[in-house]
């Protein structure tokens, strides 16, 4: 597992089984380590090694970008060996307990325990409260409630399986897995609302600036971003 350091708060730590699956450690500015997404069920040992490794303080919690299978698999290691709350979306939740299938397969799967992942809390604004330094924002179309996590001080997005990159360009997520593709385009524009400077991405590279990296995008996917009028 190759831990890698993306800002002053930020650290990646990513493996490869054909493709790249990365997690992510954030450090709090009050002490401890956020977790966000938890891999594959081996990455659980180096995930807490990490940890460690960072001193920085004990893991806090941890955060899901939403519930597929190779962003919890670690999670009952990890809550068995340091149990600490974990969060995702409330739209999110009853796909990973296995209450809904996720869109376009057939049956449910009971990926978490029921009760172990607590929703993100919202705000008076209707909009999700920030943890640990960082902003998580409703990203809908990989997955119902696929969330995405914002550190304002860093500019950084975790974006999970938010979009794929080819050649330093934003592209959309891989389109096997994902539940809606329309909507997963639309939900890509909060690319362009805020100021980030680097974009990191489950499967794939990081893209620095990624609003001014997304004209192969806007090109290819321009009738779903923008439809016409009445349509």
């Amino acid at each position: 597992m190759r831990l890698e350091r993306v800002s002053e708060h930020i650290w990646s730590l990513t493996v490869w089984v054909l493709i790249p699956v990365r997690v992510w450690l954030v450090r709090d500015p009050e002490g401890g380590v956020t977790l966000v997404d938890a891999g594959l069920p081996f990455m659980a040992r180096g995930i807490l090694r990490a940890v460690e490794r960072l001193h920085a303080g004990p893991l806090q919690r941890i955060l899901l970008t939403h519930g597929h299978s190779d962003h919890v698999g670690a999670l009952r290691r990890i809550v068995t060996q340091t149990p600490v709350p974990v969060y995702a979306h409330a739209i999110e939740i009853p796909y990973l307990e296995g209450a809904l299938p996720y869109p376009r397969r057939k049956r449910p799967q009971a990926l978490v325990p029921k009760g172990l992942v607590t929703p993100l809390e919202e705000g008076p604004d209707g909009g999700l409260r920030r943890v640990a330094g960082l902003k998580p924002y409703l990203t809908p179309g990989h997955a119902p409630g696929h969330v995405v996590y914002y550190h304002e001080q860093d500019q950084v997005l975790i974006g999970g399986d938010l979009a794929m990159s080819k050649k330093g360009q934003v592209r959309p997520p891989m389109a096997i897995f994902t539940g809606d593709m329309e909507e997963a385009i639309r939900s890509l524009q909060i690319l362009r609302e805020l100021e980030i400077q680097r974009l990191e991405l489950c499967h794939a590279d990081p893209v620095e600036r990624p609003a001014e990296r997304m004209e192969a995008l806007l090109r290819d996917q321009r009738p779903r971003l923008w439809p016409k009028p009445g349509a």
